[in-house]
């Protein structure tokens, strides 16, 4: 008896000193105290209940579930189902978490708050959004203001991620989590502008409310502000804004903060500006997305779009092998998707296997009608990417709910017109005629098709086909003048008589009213012939005598310029305008001819009188041919020099020495 009233007192005394540890918050210590108690009695439930609770406030999520999982016996799921499920909800088994919620037998709001953040976190937006209704309803404690910020959360997300537009929950923002989430919400409806001054409002909530803390510092409330910089920086590359992006990107980056998820999607936004360059900083910034934990702070989304990234900078990089797995993986996780086979061509593409990248889309669309369309747009465009436009043509048309498009007939019709396949193009355009005609008959597009039908029949020439589209015109508005012209013009050659009918609803030229400005008309631009404009009358001028007729001011002609060396006794040369190769008396010029030089001719031959056998140095020799304009009875004396080679007066007569030039290494040759 004696040494059980001393366990007792022992015990007692541990008690207290868990009580006293727990409320100063020194769990660590009243850990231990847990463990002495146990010592004594191990199945004590509030002891063990006791001992969950210090690891979990002590951050060992594993080893508090492992103490449950051993004493299954004795802490029920009825007694610790909460703290089972913060626990596996801390180690992200949050399917785990669910059932252990779902089976609890009675639901206190402590698991009504877990089952709110388990839901959000697997992105049941509608259940969470019912969940954080009714706990705001009917609960009044101070955590109001927190409930309400995750209800805003949950809003967004669906805003984000399921693009459904949000409620409004009358919710006051007098916080900046709650203007960051409203501000989110913004940014899923595309309302980028308002977006920004939401975020804007955040951030001066966020610097007023941590600024009132004493111990808070600069770097402390730069580090709060980072994921409001974020956000602020995707509104910026969304509005094109790259350079303002990428300066507010790094600068985030240079904080370090300690989210993981942050840092991800930062990395990821710089990745998508970079796309195909500066792919060595895009490579750095992988390794952000790859820190551990990324995957459980991120959505399904932003995770896939991370990893889409990955895959094309694979392919930029050029690893071939590495962007086929990275695909390949995509694939698996989400077969209907279409970013991955469109990843894989792409990269067949980049290889020159541009027939089995078609052969991989072609079995996706089989695979996945729904998603056909979006597939055979980009077969199209490798076989137009390959010339063959025919093929191309082959292909768009198989889309059958994009057959009646405007957008697809208009690129239809321009394809066969450029194989001038004439009568395909007006196939196209009887197709989607004749849809308007049984579903949207008389709409605007309907019409439109048909104008346009009936124009490129004109254009090309098929007068009598497009009779029956223009009369379907004239008959939906009996005013339009133009339509009736043209039709009046294609009768003409069909029908002659219905066109003389057809004629008679031409309005009269009398009934035209044809406001038209003679002379801004021969004054424009695009006149062949212009009216010079009449110069203003001064007042003396309109002061005239009757009788007098106006006198026109002629012109005075300046006299041309003579040249300084010219002579008026002497004829002009008649040819002076000729290059002097077109003369009639050119002979050309004697190349390399030295007259005196010794050494030339035949052996024992002299150059001494050489110069007497020369005719051209005798004045009385005349010229072998008489020039034009000198007259026969000029002696041959008169040496009649042209114009234009006449020197002026009192000139002196220099003569200039012809420099011979010597040429390089010319010590020998022929």
């Amino acid at each position: 008896m004696a040494a059980a009233a001393g366990g007792s007192g022992a015990a007692a005394a541990l008690w207290s000193e868990v009580n006293r540890c727990g409320q100063n918050g020194d769990f660590a210590r009243a850990l231990k105290s847990v463990n002495k108690i146990l010592q004594i009695s191990k199945d004590d439930v509030t002891a063990l209940q006791c001992k969950v609770v210090c690891l979990i406030q002590n951050g060992n999520f594993k080893e508090a579930l492992g103490v449950i999982n051993t004493h299954t016996k004795v802490l029920t799921n009825d007694v610790i189902a909460f703290e089972k499920a913060y626990c596996e909800y801390r180690l992200n088994r949050i399917e785990n978490a669910l059932k252990t919620i779902q089976s609890a037998s009675q639901q206190t709001d402590k698991l009504k708050e877990l089952y709110g953040q388990v839901l959000y976190r697997l992105e049941r937006y509608d259940d969470c959004l019912a969940a954080y209704r009714d706990l705001i309803r009917n609960s009044q404690d101070e955590y109001e203001e927190e409930r309400k910020t995750n209800l805003s959360a949950v809003v967004a997300a669906q805003s984000t991620w399921e693009k459904v537009m949000p409620e409004d929950l009358g919710l006051r923002e007098a916080t900046y989590e709650l203007c960051y989430n409203s501000a989110c919400a913004l940014i899923g409806q595309g309302k980028l502008n308002e977006a920004m001054k939401k975020l804007q409002r955040a951030e001066e909530l966020c610097r007023q409310s941590l600024s009132e803390d004493s111990d808070v510092t600069e770097e402390d409330i730069e580090a709060e502000l980072a994921i409001i910089h974020g956000q602020m920086a995707y509104i910026m590359q969304l509005q094109g804004r790259t350079e303002d992006a990428l300066q507010l990107y790094n600068q985030i980056i240079k904080l370090k903060p300690t989210d993981v998820g942050l840092l991800a999607v930062i990395a990821n936004n710089i990745i998508t500006i970079n796309k195909d360059q500066n792919v060595f900083d895009s490579k750095k910034k992988v390794k952000l997305t790859n820190a551990e934990g990324v995957e459980h702070k991120l959505s399904k989304k932003q995770l896939q779009a991370i990893e889409f990234n990955k895959a094309l900078l694979a392919m930029y990089t050029n690893q071939a092998d590495q962007c086929r797995k990275l695909s390949a993986s995509l694939q698996s996780q989400s077969p209907e998707h279409l970013l991955p086979v469109l990843i894989q061509a792409a990269q067949l593409c980049r290889e020159k296997q541009h027939a089995k990248a078609v052969g991989l889309l072609q079995d996706f669309a089989d695979q996945h009608p729904a998603n056909a369309a979006e597939i055979k747009l980009t077969m199209a465009q490798l076989k137009i990417a390959q010339g063959s436009v025919t093929k191309a043509c082959m292909i768009l048309r198989s889309i059958e709910e994009l057959q009646h498009k405007p957008g697809m007939v208009s690129a239809l019709v321009t394809m066969y017109s450029h194989e001038e396949d004439i009568d395909s193009a007006i196939e196209v355009f009887t197709h989607a005629i004749q849809w308007y005609q049984h579903f949207q008959p008389k709409s605007s597009v309907h019409l439109s098709l048909i104008r346009e039908a009936a124009n490129f029949k004109l254009k090309h020439g098929r007068k009598k086909e497009a009779i029956s589209d223009l009369e379907e015109l004239w008959k939906q508005n009996p005013k339009d003048v133009h339509t009736l012209a043209q039709l009046i013009s294609a009768y003409s050659l069909v029908d002659p008589e219905k066109a003389k009918v057809l004629s008679k609803h031409l309005p009269s030229s009398d009934t035209l009213s044809l406001k038209v400005d003679v002379d801004a008309l021969e004054n424009s631009h695009g006149a062949t012939y212009i009216r010079k404009k009449a110069g203003k009358l001064t007042g003396d001028s309109q002061q005239k005598d009757q009788g007098q007729g106006d006198v026109k001011k002629k012109k005075k002609k300046k006299k041309g310029k003579l040249p300084k060396n010219y002579d008026p006794k002497v004829t002009p040369d008649p040819e002076r305008w000729l290059p002097m190769r077109e003369r009639s008396y050119y002979r050309g010029r004697k190349k390399g001819k030295k007259k005196d030089q010794v050494g030339k001719g035949t052996q024992g031959s002299t150059t001494a009188g050489s110069s007497e056998l020369d005719a051209s140095r005798t004045a009385s020799s005349p010229p072998t041919s008489p020039r034009p304009g000198s007259g026969t009875a000029v002696s041959a004396t008169s040496n009649v020099i042209p114009p234009r080679h006449q020197k002026p007066a009192g000139a002196p007569a220099t003569k200039k020495k012809q420099q011979q030039k010597k040429k390089k290494g010319a010590k020998g040759g022929w």
